[in-house]
């Protein structure tokens, strides 16, 4: 049985920073005074859930990468001013850690914080589902605040 790839790794890249450059956008717009605060349903407030795609994505890539495993640093930024320019960061590193993650490796199994195994290609969906999450909440927060939130579709 043959197969095809949907997607190469390059383009699985260009859709994932699109994405994020979605994200930046709902940062950008989310009210300072509501960023550590504000909450719908229980759920965490958008600096915590920033702060989760911060700690996944980068030292997700850097340890598939080949880097070591780190731990956990979940702590929102204290201003949106600091999250944006560690998003910024993070962007970028993004594709230093990405770009050093050779082809073959996609279907290999790993096992990425010392806890969650699955195969590369698992692992990179993972995160950008997460962010995906977490940007949606944002949606909901903006939403509730009475803002508009950015269109979802341009990830220009």
């Amino acid at each position: 049985m043959s197969s095809t790839a949907v997607l190469t790794p390059a383009e699985l890249l260009s859709h994932w920073q699109g994405l994020r450059r979605v994200t930046r956008r709902v940062i950008e717009v989310f009210p300072e005074e509501h960023l550590h605060t504000f909450s719908v349903g229980g759920m965490r407030p958008f600096a915590a859930l920033a702060a989760e795609m911060l700690a996944i994505a980068v030292p997700m890539a850097k340890q598939i990468a080949g880097g070591e495993s780190t731990e956990y640093e979940g702590t929102p930024p204290a201003t949106k001013a600091e999250l944006l320019a560690k998003w910024d960061e993070a962007t970028a590193e993004l594709d230093t850690w990405y770009a050093k993650v050779a082809p073959e490796r996609f279907g290999e199994t790993i096992t990425l914080f010392g806890q969650y195994t699955g195969t590369v290609w698992s692992q990179f969906f993972y995160a950008i589902d997460n962010e995906n999450h977490h940007r949606g909440q944002g949606y909901v927060y903006l939403r509730a605040l009475g803002i508009e939130p950015p269109p979802f579709w341009d990830r220009q």
